[in-house]
């Protein structure tokens, strides 16, 4: 639990205390900012700034809270993800992630994101995936996900790729999430 929020300078980033330790959590980029539909650059440099991004990734997602974050959630045009699953041991940090091999079986998994806080709906993804990435040291992997992990990279890729999870709903069930959405944002405005 978060005890003192600061704004940082020109507002960029909050420092907060979390239980005796420094950590920064940065604003959320909130739909529908376009920034969210726009594709995230590699990252071709893996240098402390790359770390730092990382550390500040994990320390958003902790804080909004989540279980999976990307670069562009906080404005960074970057193709950067952050994993922490329920029983995992550590979070997981996946540079320049792409999808190599995706099953033909699907499940229907209940998804959010953080930059459209208090609304889910169900989505169809495959339900197992390989995943080709890069660690924070530029050192390259080949992960094989199912189920939650799976739907987790599936969701984050996409967002890295400009896709808005709520694209991969059906018109009629995105427009029932977009007022469900926008019902929750004018009763906030209204409670502010």
């Amino acid at each position: 639990m978060a005890d003192r929020f600061e704004v940082g300078p020109g507002g960029r980033k909050q420092g907060v205390f979390v239980r005796g330790m420094d950590v920064t959590v940065c604003p959320v980029v909130y739909f529908p900012d376009q920034r969210l539909r726009r594709m995230a650059a590699p990252v071709t440099v893996f240098d402390e700034p790359l770390r730092g991004l990382a550390a500040d990734l994990l320390d958003t997602m902790r804080a909004a809270p989540g279980i999976g974050i990307t670069g562009p959630h906080i404005g960074v045009a970057r193709r950067v993800v952050v994993l922490e699953l329920p029983g995992d041991a550590a979070p997981v940090v996946y540079v320049n992630p792409e999808l190599v091999r995706v099953s033909d079986e699907t499940f229907r998994h209940k998804e959010g994101s953080i930059s459209m806080p208090g609304v889910v709906e169900q989505v169809e993804r495959a339900v197992r995936v390989s995943v080709r990435y890069c660690d924070s040291e530029g050192v390259e992997h080949t992960e094989d996900a199912e189920g939650l992990r799976a739907a987790c990279h599936q969701h984050e890729i996409d967002q890295l790729d400009g896709v808005f999870w709520i694209q991969r709903l059906s018109a009629l069930r995105r427009g029932r999430v977009l007022a469900r959405y926008e019902k929750m944002r004018r009763s906030r405005g209204a409670e502010g």
